[in-house]
């Protein structure tokens, strides 16, 4: 399940980073019509939207890279280390980034309901800037749920009930 929604988010932040580049260039095709005065010009608010998609984006990667273990770390003694001492170290990063990710999640939704009551809109499109932490917020909560599996799959690694990929 949590590689189900690791996957799912990964592959929609990826779609949502098409779809900026494709409305990006035709921002950029309308502007460049704009000395021929034929009506086709860029696209309003370019930035708001490229702003909100690209946060969206990042916290719909999230959940992949704490399922696949490639976010950055340091392992410069870990050829030094007993694999049961490394295994424990795994542990206690996957226990931190669950800390985090819930706490950052948390976070995120109190930032959402607050820009929700005062109503606040982006400067040019005048988009309702709690829309971008609603959308961000789903990948946030997918890396909730994927770091507490990870959370557990390393307490497994460490008692030898699953072998490392």
């Amino acid at each position: 399940m949590a590689d189900f929604i690791a996957r799912g988010l990964a592959f929609a932040g990826g779609g949502i980073l098409i779809l900026i580049t494709l409305i990006t260039c035709m921002s950029i095709i309308g502007r460049a019509f704009v000395p021929l005065d034929i009506g086709i010009g860029p696209i309003r608010g370019i930035y708001d939207i490229t702003e909100i998609g690209m946060a969206t984006a990042i916290f719909a990667f999230l959940p992949w890279a704490q399922m696949r273990e490639t976010h950055a770390r340091v392992d410069l003694f870990q050829t030094f280390m007993p694999r049961s001492f490394d295994r424990a170290l795994d542990l206690l990063f996957n226990i931190g980034m669950a800390f985090v990710a819930a706490i950052g999640t948390w976070r995120l939704y109190l930032g959402m309901m607050d820009k929700l009551s005062y109503g606040e809109t982006t400067l040019i499109a005048q988009i309702p800037v709690w829309q971008g932490f609603a959308a961000s917020l789903v990948g946030a909560i997918g890396f909730v749920i994927v770091a507490l599996f990870c959370v557990w799959r390393s307490a497994r690694r460490l008692a030898g009930m699953e072998q490392q990929e």
